[in-house]
């Protein structure tokens, strides 16, 4: 397995100035866009595998956090069994291969378990043996670049992937984060995020983004961006009584919503969120 694994970290796509952590399965297994006509995307936080029903479970399986249980792995299996119906993926709170998770990296199996060929992980937290607290794209087209950004914050540990596709001179651009608690960190991360997203027409904003839509698109520097966002009504946490909207795909009026719903899929104390976008004329023929 470790050998695998080693292969597969020599061929990764490598960003600018970053470390990758990424491979892709080669062209032949990408399957062509045009006859889907849109893209299905999802946005999950998998709290590292862990099952929470309830806000005793924070207390009572906090264990998991930090020492490997063998239900985890059931987890990911049914968290792979839903990523099979989509295109792109996010994924927060992922573990990079620790104690905890088996030394298994989470984004790399799930990807695997989905059969989606291109998957890419950040670290973001590194911890040792404890926990590689990480975020995770997987995608079934091959992106023309792959970025990964730190957050900025008085706690260092968040970050954001960015991956263009299509065009390089007119690209999709889909940006997966997972912003702080703490509303002055969440400006400052937000007003990185729109400096990034300023020059491009189309793009699609997905994560865990710790804050209600009213509250990310008119009091931070996202409301110069003109995101659409899913209704009000989307409530994503606590997964065992949704009454909050934390969990987001925004997207730019130049893509097409065809369909948006928060997926009643309760393994991980949040809900995942999926939308399907239709790309804009010329599009098409670019994936």
């Amino acid at each position: 397995m470790y050998e695998r694994i080693r292969k597969q970290l020599e061929s990764l796509l490598r960003p600018s100035e970053v470390t990758a952590r990424g491979t892709c399965s080669g062209d032949e297994h990408v399957p062509e866009f045009e006859p889907h006509r849109h893209i299905r995307l999802l946005t999950f936080n998998i709290q590292v595998g862990i099952n929470t029903a309830s806000y005793r479970h924070y207390l009572t399986r906090s264990w998991q956090h930090l020492l490997p249980n063998r239900k985890r792995i059931e987890n990911l299996d049914r968290i792979a069994a839903l990523l099979r119906n989509y295109d792109v993926v996010a994924l927060q709170e992922c573990d990079g291969g620790s104690l905890r998770s088996g030394y298994i990296n989470q984004v790399q199996y799930l990807a695997e378990a989905a059969g989606i060929p291109y998957w890419y992980q950040q670290l973001n937290r590194n911890l040792g043996q404890l926990a590689q607290h990480s975020n995770g794209l997987l995608s079934r087209y091959k992106a023309i670049s792959v970025e990964e950004h730190k957050l900025p914050g008085l706690i260092p540990g968040r970050g954001a992937i960015v991956a263009r596709y299509g065009a390089a001179e007119d690209p999709l651009v889909l940006v997966m984060m997972h912003l702080s608690l703490s509303k002055a960190a969440q400006q400052r991360q937000l007003g990185f995020i729109q400096e990034l997203i300023s020059d491009y027409e189309h793009v699609v904003l997905m994560g865990d983004l710790n804050n209600h839509a009213d509250q990310l698109l008119t009091n931070t520097p996202l409301k110069h961006a003109n995101l659409i966002p899913l209704p009000d009504t989307a409530h994503s946490f606590p997964s065992w009584r949704p009454e909050r909207a934390l969990d987001h795909i925004l997207v730019s009026p130049s893509l097409e919503i065809r369909r948006s719903e928060v997926v009643s899929f309760p393994v991980s104390d949040h809900l995942p969120v999926a939308m399907d976008i239709k790309l804009p004329s010329g599009y098409l023929q670019t994936f």
